[in-house]
């Protein structure tokens, strides 16, 4: 795998395979922290990734459980730095970004095994398969993780990046529906296509490496040196591609906020920053958090 994405032309500078971890986020928010408490003698985790297809205590949104049964999944979380005050601005992007990346993983791989699969694109971060009732095969959370520098300092002629983001997908590949833990849930293997979980792997990180390298302005990237440098760049990269793959866009949308509120209307695309906007009976909301149910109509269609 290391072989197939620490390569000219990619970000990725190594990949630490784990065998069996309790989540891939927590090993590289790890690396992370180290380096930002002694980057001197602990390694640079920047542009590293993390793999592995037994995870034991993976978490989601809102301390959900995501737990990857063993050889049956794959979990992968990337290490991407971010530079200055507006780089940071735009992390929000960044899941928008992993989900645009591993959506189009998910038809190039499925594609070249014989069956191309139709995935669209959950707002915030699930990754949903039509071929299957539009049920969940990914999850993405990213996490920000400060490197300790301030905002904007230097170091000779290069700027130290602020913060990273932990950017972890887990996607299932080969599960039964009993190895599933709701049934909204499905893997590619239910959907009718077997691949191999080294092939989406590398699939999903070269894609996400173009998109970051198609932000930074930078063609082919420089190993280890993809960088966008405005906090429009990933909006101006993933914007319209995220919504045209988005079905929560155009859907009728019940959106559960922290603390029990919920809003019902019509989700109809994004804003500057990402956050999902809804026409509501009261006008228009933009929506920077908070669970979406797509409200289904009797026929069990999407709204």
């Amino acid at each position: 795998m290391d072989e197939g994405l620490v390569t000219p032309g990619q970000p990725w500078r190594a990949v630490r395979f784990h065998a069996q971890t309790r989540s891939t986020n927590d090993v590289a928010r790890d690396l992370v922290t180290a380096y930002a408490a002694d980057p001197g003698h602990a390694p640079d985790p920047r542009w590293y990734v993390v793999v592995t297809d037994h995870q034991t205590g993976g978490r989601g949104r809102l301390g959900r459980a995501w737990e990857v049964p063993a050889g049956a999944a794959v979990a992968v979380s990337a290490v991407v730095p971010l530079h200055g005050a507006a780089q940071v601005a735009s992390a929000a992007w960044l899941p928008l970004c992993a989900g645009l990346a591993l959506a189009r993983a998910i038809r190039r791989v499925t594609r070249a095994a014989g069956r191309e699969l139709t995935p669209t694109l959950k707002w915030p971060n699930d990754v949903l398969l039509v071929d299957d009732d539009d049920r969940k095969v990914s999850g993405i959370l990213c996490e920000l993780v400060s490197l300790g520098s301030p905002l904007g300092s230097t170091s000779g002629s290069e700027r130290e990046p602020a913060a990273a983001v932990v950017v972890g997908v887990g996607v299932n590949v080969d599960q039964i529906r009993a190895e599933l833990p709701v049934d909204t849930a499905t893997s590619l293997a239910l959907a009718g296509v077997s691949v191999r979980r080294e092939t989406l792997v590398v699939a999903y990180l070269r894609e996400l490496g173009a998109l970051l390298g198609a932000a930074s302005g930078e063609a082919p990237v420089e190993e280890g040196r993809c960088r966008y440098t405005a906090s429009s760049d990933l909006e101006r990269v993933v914007r319209g591609a995220y919504e045209a793959a988005c079905s929560t866009i155009g859907s009728r949308v019940r959106v559960h906020l922290p603390g029990g509120a919920t809003v019902e209307g019509d989700a109809v695309g994004l804003d500057g920053s990402g956050a999902l906007v809804v026409m509501t009976s009261t006008g228009r909301r933009a929506f920077s958090a908070g669970d979406v149910v797509h409200v289904r109509r009797p026929d069990g269609g999407l709204a």
